[in-house]
């Protein structure tokens, strides 16, 4: 899709890009952790709060069988409001993004029992929920970092990957994928977000990814509001670090953090 060194509008075949990056991607890769986030503030069991997180989770659940990206708010007041939304990764099938959200909203229900907000972050979607608002507001937090084993020192992938990331950077979509050689390239922003503000996060992720990743063979650095991963010659392991959860400004093992329920 991308020269090695130099960049043509007739070279980026987005949809074909997409195919060569994701489609190796399995059905059931789509249900793959990446991260869970949960507020420590909870609510009462049989509570109004608790259907209203039951009602919006089921809006989430039905709507993501016709889009892959929709939010909606529930409640009385502006003290009393609940907001959730949902994304898909823009290349799954309908089918695809319904199940994924559906498994999402289920794990949600038994990592963050009576949390007042949580967030999920699947390989295939993203569901999140809170009372605080946060619809077209960027957060750069970092919420999962993980990078690959080292390239080697001689190779010109060091190159390749500075290139795509740069196109990454300089690409004004939601959505971007690029790529070099063998080496290839995503971001994403959550669809809420403005075209400036997406920017402004995927540079961030970018910036963060070059720290800590820039001698591996693949590198994923999530933010709250956009992700940005690469891979060489499509290494990667979506399983390393296993599953952690952010609880009490804290990364915990999912056992540990069932433990403290």
């Amino acid at each position: 899709m991308l020269p090695t060194a130099t960049f043509s509008v007739s070279s980026l075949l987005m949809d074909l890009l997409v195919v060569s990056i994701l489609a190796a991607q399995t059905t059931a890769s789509v249900d793959s952790f990446i991260y869970v986030g949960c507020t420590q503030q909870k609510y009462a069991p049989n509570s109004q709060y608790e259907t209203d997180v039951d009602s919006i989770l089921t809006s989430l659940v039905n709507s993501a069988m016709y889009t892959s990206f929709n939010k909606f708010t529930v409640g009385t007041g502006s003290s009393d409001l609940l907001y959730g939304l949902f994304q898909c990764r823009p290349n799954l099938q309908q089918s695809d993004c319904a199940s994924c959200v559906a498994h999402s909203v289920s794990q949600l229900g038994a990592l963050c029992v009576y949390s007042c907000g949580g967030a999920l972050q699947l390989e295939g979607c993203l569901v999140k929920y809170d009372n605080n608002p946060f619809f077209g507001v960027e957060d750069k937090t970092v919420v999962a970092r993980k990078c690959g084993p080292p390239i080697g020192y001689d190779s010109d992938d060091f190159t390749r990957i500075d290139s795509v990331l740069s196109y990454l950077a300089s690409s004004g979509e939601l959505f971007r994928v690029g790529g070099s050689g063998d080496v290839q390239g995503v971001a994403e922003c959550v669809g809420d977000l403005s075209a400036a503000q997406c920017q402004d996060c995927v540079s961030a992720a970018i910036a963060r990814l070059k720290n800590d990743c820039a001698a591996a063979v693949w590198g994923d650095v999530f933010l709250s509001t956009c992700y940005v991963r690469y891979s060489v010659a499509g290494d990667h392991s979506y399983s390393t670090g296993g599953k952690l959860v952010h609880y009490a400004g804290l990364w915990l093992p999912v056992s540990a953090f069932l433990m403290l329920l």
